[in-house]
């Protein structure tokens, strides 16, 4: 198993512990804000053409603080949960209706991509308002000068 493809054929037909690494840009994460790799502890349950994957990824991303616009690093952790069916099993409207679910994807029975889930789940756990910390004073709007520092001498 490499870059979040499940190779099905090498799972046993219950309950497997799978760990997989890969370099964020494998699943097109920019290497700018994802430097390091993502990781996931995974249990895959295999029942027939049916799989079910939950589990953790974690990785870390660098981001620009909104208020000082320092650059920092950010661990993120996203609960991953998929399922899984062998395609041909539904007809194709059926198929095209359960992969706009946010869970449902299809395989081919030899593989499962989870890379676009894994993507999302990490992207989705982003902040909107990244900061480098709780308490970040940010910049004077008056000179620019990081607050952070100390004071910057402008009347309040």
């Amino acid at each position: 198993m490499t870059d979040f493809i499940l190779d099905l054929s090498t799972l046993r037909p219950s309950l497997n512990r799978v760990e997989v690494e890969a370099p964020a840009r494998m699943l097109g994460l920019p290497e700018a804000e994802w430097p390091g790799a993502v990781s996931a502890r995974l249990r895959v349950e295999r029942s027939g053409p049916r799989v079910s994957v939950r589990g953790t990824v974690s990785s870390s991303a660098h981001l620009e603080c909104v208020r000082c616009l320092r650059e920092f690093d950010l661990g993120v952790t996203a609960d991953l949960t998929v399922f899984a069916e062998q395609s041909g099993r539904s007809n194709r409207a059926e198929q095209d209706e359960l992969e706009r679910d946010d869970y449902m994807l299809f395989h081919d029975g030899r593989k499962l991509d989870l890379r676009e889930s894994v993507r999302e789940a990490l992207l989705l756990e982003l902040p909107i308002s990244p900061r480098c910390r709780e308490g970040c004073a940010g910049l004077c709007p008056k000179c620019g000068a990081d607050r952070n520092d100390g004071p910057c001498g402008c009347p309040t």
